[in-house]
């Protein structure tokens, strides 16, 4: 399904940046929640999201990964936890594939 045409002054309020997995647990009591914290630099520094990526990836995986976080969407509140941002991932035929990051590129850099 393609999705509406946006302006790109509404793509540039997105606030996309690298962040590293520093801790990674599967959330107690649920079947699909990851909950992490990330990394993202000296500037906005640790975040905790929330992530429904338990069917595809287990949590001792990603600790030390790179990806790309979306650090400016609207926090959510998810089994009595807080997500404050989004991990982007590729849907290939259903399943969630994460987007890796080189590690040489720096925790918190800015993706345009």
């Amino acid at each position: 399904m393609v999705k509406d045409i946006i302006s790109f002054p509404d793509f540039a309020k997105l606030d996309l940046r690298v962040g590293k997995v520093v801790e990674a647990e599967k959330l107690a009591g649920s079947d699909r929640l990851i909950r992490l914290k990330i990394d993202l630099g000296q500037e906005i520094g640790e975040r905790q999201i929330l992530a429904g990526i338990a069917a595809w990836y287990k949590s001792s995986e990603l600790v030390g990964k790179k990806f790309i976080i979306l650090v400016n969407l609207e926090a959510k509140r998810m089994m009595g936890e807080e997500s404050n941002g989004m991990m982007l991932a590729a849907d290939v035929d259903g399943k969630c594939n994460l987007i890796p990051v080189n590690k040489k590129i720096p925790e918190g850099s800015i993706v345009r």
